[in-house]
């Protein structure tokens, strides 16, 4: 630590770094112009990095530069149960590769605390109309997931630093917001700001309480939880006023939706925003957890909010201690983070954003910035005409548009309470005017937080939604995750033998095709009492503003004005019924119990063989632990824009009819407990049977007759020009020791944090992706497992150089951070074409990870490295 900015906080025993007087001994009076983001890694640098160097950081952020890395260093970890299991599989992995090269295994600990939330494993099979839902998914849960849970309780015994919530107790980002962010840690008598980063694209969640919160891929959280720094160059910190106030009726899930688009547009990706002005400081915590929780639906790295006097209130409100809410008040004030202290803070970038100007709005029907105000549909044709649909309805039919799933689920809407009375509200109302869902609707309720359940006990709302099938399911990332479950197996006939359009309405944050389940061709995003009125409704063909939702006792339409709650109420039902002590009765309990983790394991995992869910990872082994040839590269396919990480790897339910689905088989798995992909990731057999499996894939190298590019999991396998499943050309060319490349268009790799989309083309033997733009954290994690990302310049790409797919590639030239270096494309015709692409190896630690091959394998050689140097 660097001691000579270590002084004492005022009114404490604590001791305090203050940044302030480190950044204005440089160039006074630059700290009131720094952003809350640059201030508080100012601090952390004050605190963390080595003073030699330190002054050279600090000017980085005085003076807005970005030609020099400076190191960050998180907290703590978060992850949810499938990417911090695979990371920890992946450090049991570590620990045996380090055994056999003589180095001591029980040394390979995390270094920084580590919680793990198991909460991304529960399949609603029973929907909320079934009153044993939540007890009968629980023990399929725990069926299907024996191996994993094994392995995850062996972590807490035989890893130091590693806390494990155990499954059934909510979402990771919910539980993070009520609980286990303290905002302002206390480690060794220093206060200092919480930070930290997560196994979950939707980890900026808490940077609503003031918290840089960024999500990482699970390769990156491995090298953070081994203590090393999060390298990084300045961020573009961009300014979001927010000005007026939103217009009675607007839930916070229309206002984020309305901001994904706006900030979609306004080119933030990457970005970290700060929220400000008179409309942010107006928003309750739980609205801007909301807003903060999307970041990566607008391409934000990060979604800030300063601490506040609604922060405080937030945090008694969940039951914090007294005495932390007022160490949180006392170090902000102290040390520049308190709301009044950042209004003299400057910006390279100011957007405005007008929350009067919302109206009501979903989001579809594939992507979350796609809004539509529900005042539209329409004209947009998502509504039309509901003659068929009720001819088919009338007939026993499922008719056309049918909403087959209805779910109120994910910490996006789950951990405003706001959001879930107003839907309980409005099921109130529907309830007292006879209506009920449509009997072919899934319908669901996951909250992120088991106090859900206590203050709708507590407003007497809980059985108002169970009567129209809004039962709780579960505490666990659902539906909003593809853990939609089974569908009636009548209705699942129908859809397939009339290939009926069906769709998922539901409160969360991601609607990517082909993610909620199966047989939804898309998908809704909207807020809960939208998703109730949707239950109701039963087709998307309905328009939600005007049709008759049923006809009251005198024949009158009764229609969605007539259910809305006020605002008014909603708030008078939050005041009443929200109170600290359901948060200190779920919370408490829940953390005093894993202080204790009992007797130590072995530090080397006794792996199962025949296990399809947890398996010795193979990436100190073979073609993996040698060098990339990057010469005589074919393609595995020629992809468009927005390739997301769900066509790279999805995380929906396995069928049967798929390459996983007959691996799983083969390997005696009944069909009803092949669980999802994301379940599998800690087995790299089953995993790479993922890789480009999503059946709504369309690779521009598999054409029909007519030239048009057929949609599926498909590749064409060169230089036979034969066409084939995705994995099995895969197989062949891993039998070929043929090393691949992919071209992409723009924004490869965008959505969920999902390591395994780096993982599985790497394990296929792809080398390089050339794309013409690269979502942040996937980048990183190509970076991770030795795989190059290279950007085409701009209006160069797939189209302009005629790439069908036939031709092989070299890449030359030396690789550093931004370099110029050559794609040399080899067409069949024996033509040459030198194409410049810029190395997205952004740092230094970059280019050493890659040259290493990767996070794992660096790890392991530094430290094998460092015990000799300790032995001699």
């Amino acid at each position: 630590m660097n001691s000579n900015h270590r002084k004492p906080l005022p009114g404490t025993s604590l001791d305090y770094f203050d940044a302030r007087a480190a950044v204005d001994a440089i160039r006074p009076g630059a700290w009131d112009t720094l952003p809350y983001t640059a201030r508080v890694h100012a601090e952390n640098l004050v605190r963390r990095a080595e003073p030699v160097k330190l002054r050279d950081y600090l000017i980085q952020l005085i003076e807005r530069r970005r030609d020099l890395d400076f190191p960050w260093f998180p907290a703590r970890v978060v992850c949810h149960d499938i990417l911090g299991q695979t990371a920890l599989v992946d450090l049991a992995g570590l620990r045996d590769a380090i055994a056999e090269q003589g180095g001591d295994p029980a040394a390979v600990n995390p270094v920084v605390p580590v919680q793990l939330i198991v909460d991304h494993s529960l399949a609603v099979e029973c929907g909320g109309f079934d009153p044993d839902a939540f007890t009968k998914n629980r023990a399929i849960e725990d069926r299907r997931n024996e191996d994993r849970f094994h392995f995850i309780e062996w972590t807490k015994h035989a890893f130091e630093n590693v806390d494990v919530i155990p499954p059934g107790n909510g979402i990771m980002h919910q539980i993070n917001l009520e609980k286990m962010s303290p905002v302002i840690y206390v480690q060794d008598g220093v206060a200092f700001p919480d930070t930290c980063v997560g196994t979950d694209s939707h980890t900026p969640h808490v940077d609503a309480l003031g918290v840089i919160a960024i999500g990482v891929g699970g390769l990156e959280a491995e090298s953070v939880m081994l203590g090393r720094a999060s390298w990084m160059r300045l961020p573009d910190i961009v300014a979001v006023e927010l000005t007026g106030k939103p217009q009675p009726g607007i839930t916070a899930t229309d206002i984020v939706l309305s901001l994904t688009e706006f900030l979609r547009q306004q080119r933030v990706v990457g970005a970290y925003l700060e929220f400000r002005g008179e409309g942010a400081a107006a928003l309750t915590l739980g609205d801007r957890a909301t807003i903060s929780n999307m970041a990566p639906e607008y391409g934000a790295t990060a979604a800030m909010f300063f601490i506040d006097d609604n922060t405080l209130d937030y945090l008694r409100l969940t039951g914090r201690t007294d005495e932390q809410i007022a160490l949180v008040e006392t170090y902000a004030k102290t040390a520049g983070l308190w709301a009044d202290a950042l209004v003299t803070a400057q910006y390279e970038r100011t957007l405005t954003f007008d929350l009067s100007s919302v109206v009501r709005t979903m989001a579809g029907p594939s992507n979350p910035h796609a809004r539509v105000a529900t005042s539209e549909l329409l004209a947009r044709g998502i509504a039309g005409d509901l003659t068929l649909a009720r001819e088919q309805e009338a007939q026993g039919l499922l008719p056309d548009g049918a909403v087959i799933i209805a779910a109120i689920t994910s910490c996006t809407n789950t951990s405003n309470p706001r959001n879930v009375i107003a839907a309980a509200l409005l099921a109130r109302n529907a309830n007292r005017a006879g209506l009920v869902r449509k009997p072919w609707v899934k319908t669901s309720l996951a909250p992120g937080s088991k106090a859900v359940q206590l203050y709708l006990d507590e407003a007497g709302l809980t059985t108002e939604l169970e009567q129209l099938g809004f039962g709780i399911v579960g505490f666990a990332c659902t539906t909003c995750n593809g853990m939609s479950g089974a569908l009636d197996p009548v209705i699942q006939q129908a859809i397939v033998e009339r290939d009926l359009y069906a769709v998922a309405v539901l409160s969360g944050n991601r609607n990517f095709d082909g993610r909620i389940h199966p047989y939804a061709k898309q998908a809704f995003l909207a807020s809960p009492p939208l998703v109730v009125a949707y239950a109701i409704a039963g087709t998307i063909r309905f328009d939600i503003e005007k049709d008759a939702l049923g006809l009251d006792a005198q024949g009158d339409a009764i229609t969605l004005k007539d259910l809305w709650p006020s605002d008014e109420e909603i708030d008078a039902v939050l005041k009443a019924s929200v109170k600290p002590e359901q948060f200190r009765k779920i919370y408490t309990p829940m953390f005093n119990v894993r202080v204790e983790h009992g007797e130590k394991a072995s530090p080397l995992y006794d792996w199962r063989p025949m296990s399809t869910y947890i398996r010795r990872p193979p990436y100190w082994e073979g073609a993996l632990a040698g060098e990339r040839a990057l010469r005589g590269l074919r393609p595995l396919a020629v992809l468009g824009d927005n390739i997301t990480t769900d066509h790279l790897s999805p995380s929906n339910a396995i069928m049967l009819d798929s390459a996983a689905g007959a691996y799983l088989a083969k390997m005696g798995v009944p069909e009803e407990d092949f669980n999802s992909y994301a379940t599998h990731r800690g087995d790299h057999l089953t995993a790479q049977r993922a890789t480009f499996a999503n059946p709504k894939l369309f690779n521009e190298m598999v054409r029909d007759e007519t030239g048009k590019v057929r949609q599926g999991s498909l590749a064409r396998l060169e230089p036979e020009g034969q066409v084939m499943r995705m994995w099995e050309a895969i197989e062949t060319y891993m039998e070929r020791k043929q090393p691949l490349i992919i071209i992409a268009g723009a924004d490869y790799g965008q959505g969920s944090s999902r390591d395994w989309a780096a993982k599985g083309v790497r394990l296929a033997g792809v080398e390089v992706i050339v794309a013409e733009g690269f979502e942040r954290i996937h980048r990183t994690n190509l970076i991770g497992m030795g795989v190059l990302p290279l950007e085409f310049q701009p209006g160069t790409n797939r189209h302009t150089l005629a790439i069908n797919g036939t031709e092989t590639y070299d890449v030359l030239g030396e690789r550093a951070p931004g370099a110029m270096l050559t794609l040399v494309i080899h067409r069949r015709s024996g033509e040459r074409i030198e194409v410049p692409v810029t190395c997205r190896l952004d740092t230094g630690e970059e280019v050493s990870i890659y040259e290493a091959g990767g996070v794992l394998q660096r790890f392991a050689q530094d430290f094998l490295e460092s015990n000799k140097k300790a032995a001699a």
